[in-house]
């Protein structure tokens, strides 16, 4: 028998395709902002670092905060009571206070991908409530799945508000909702064995909160984290006027769906939301990324300093029995 090492095996080439995706859509966003940001410098005589640091003096800052930080609790707030009620359905009676450090400290990997923090707090919740694994994994996917239906259905309010202003790029949303309709009504009789009854699908573990719950149940997540999105809608336009753009709260309404789908891209920084910003105001590039830039990251590294505030609670409760 021989003594040589083994030879390590080859990794796939999908699975180096897939982490290089995310650096390469972000590196072609910043080129995209790059070029855009650039080309309006020069058009005003300027070169791109004086000119966008012209964008930053402006803004008063304080009122910019006096915005901001109200805005991020209240969604740390909102997204634990969805994570709280979810949890509670399907998988075991929690507090609303002991769902507070797991929700915060699952904010610090989200800086990189949010779906990272879901796959997080399940294993939390595996390891500090015994629920099974993969049962609370399927709750984490059915508030995905929620969330797609209720930024797709404001979107779409928004769209029909100021339909006269919706770039041609989105007017196909109402068409996009009635195709997701069609699939929820296909999605929920699957699930009731209406159609396919002999499939063993359905009985997977990962997908045991989607068999459990009732139409109503998907409803009330879209319904208790709609208080969120508009104080965003609010948030957000007045926060825009202080970049120098003027805004309301029906268009960012209609524009901050859109805006999160972006930001639900894996990638640093959330550069797919940052480009969309200019992309939806073409006639102010530097305005529009610098606000994106600030925006974004500022709510996510708020978000993560929450968790650290409970993070020494939430690795007590986690670490307990080692």
């Amino acid at each position: 028998m021989s003594d040589a090492p083994a030879t390590p095996a080859p990794q796939p080439k999908s699975s180096s395709i897939a982490k290089l995706l995310p650096w390469l859509i972000t590196i072609g966003c910043f080129a995209f902002l790059y070029t855009r940001i650039d080309g309006a410098a020069h058009r005003q005589g300027s070169s791109l670092v004086p000119y966008l640091a012209q964008v930053f003096e402006k803004v008063d800052w304080w009122r910019w905060l006096a915005l901001m930080v109200p805005y991020s609790l209240l969604f740390f707030l909102v997204d634990s009571l969805v994570i709280w009620r979810v949890v509670n359905w399907f998988n075991a009676r929690v507090p609303y206070r002991d769902i507070l450090p797991v929700r915060a400290s699952t904010y610090i990997l989200s800086i990189l991908n949010e779906q990272v923090g879901k796959g997080v707090m399940a294993y939390y919740l595996n390891r500090r409530d015994g629920v099974p694994g993969w049962q609370v994994g399927s709750s984490m996917l059915f508030v995905m799945f929620c969330e797609f239906y209720y930024l797709l259905g404001w979107a779409c309010v928004g769209a029909m508000l100021r339909w006269d202003r919706v770039p041609d790029a989105f007017r196909v949303l109402p068409w996009v909702a009635l195709g997701a309709l069609a699939v929820f009504v296909v999605w929920i009789l699957y699930f009731r064995g209406v159609l396919a009854p002999g499939s063993k699908l359905r009985e997977r573990d990962m997908l045991r909160s989607f068999r459990l719950a009732a139409p109503w149940q998907y409803a009330t997540v879209i319904v208790l984290r709609s208080p969120a999105l508009l104080a965003a809608a609010f948030v957000y336009s007045h926060a825009l006027g202080l970049f120098g753009i003027e805004s309301n709260f029906v268009e960012m309404l209609g524009v901050l769906p859109l805006i999160f789908f972006g930001a639900a891209t894996p990638g640093p920084m959330r550069a797919v939301a940052i480009t969309m910003w200019v992309a939806l105001f073409p006639d102010h590039p530097a305005e529009m990324a610098a606000f994106g830039l600030v925006m974004h990251n500022f709510f996510i590294f708020f978000n993560a300093a929450i968790g650290l505030v409970f993070l020494r609670r939430a690795n007590r409760e986690l670490f307990a029995q080692a």
